[in-house]
């Protein structure tokens, strides 16, 4: 029951800084349904809330950029590749060696191109949130 007791907690915690970014349905959705049917198999019914609480703030902070950006992302003057080893996913930190470019219309986002890809990234984070084939 401690145990529980300190997940449920983490849990809120994670949940609550990251709800007011959440702003697309669709991620948010599937966050949760994947976080209750995590949370249901490691908590029970317990669980399941505490997972779908958690998984649909977290699908929510996920969601990919604007439209504009992307489209800026594309016509921007492109870096030059960095090659990484590391698969380069959506929802996954990029590593620390490659330099992002900021965009200047949208603060809030930045990109690199990485193994010959364009990639938008949170700066903060450095967490990908679309990859541009």
């Amino acid at each position: 029951m401690k145990k529980l007791m300190i997940v449920t907690a983490a849990a809120t915690l994670v949940a609550g800084t990251a709800f007011a970014q959440q702003s697309d349905g669709k991620n948010a959705t599937t966050g949760m349904v994947g976080g209750a049917a995590t949370g249901a198999i490691l908590g029970g019914p317990i669980g399941a809330g505490v997972g779908a609480v958690v998984g649909a703030t977290l699908g929510g902070a996920l969601t990919p950029p604007p439209p504009e950006v992307v489209t800026r992302v594309e016509q921007m003057p492109a870096p030059s590749s960095v090659v990484v080893q590391e698969r380069v996913v959506v929802g996954k930190p990029i590593p620390e060696t490659v330099v992002l470019t900021p965009i200047p219309e949208a603060p809030e986002y930045s990109f690199a191109v990485v193994n010959e890809q364009r990639v938008i990234v949170e700066p903060k984070s450095r967490t990908v949130v679309q990859v541009i084939n």
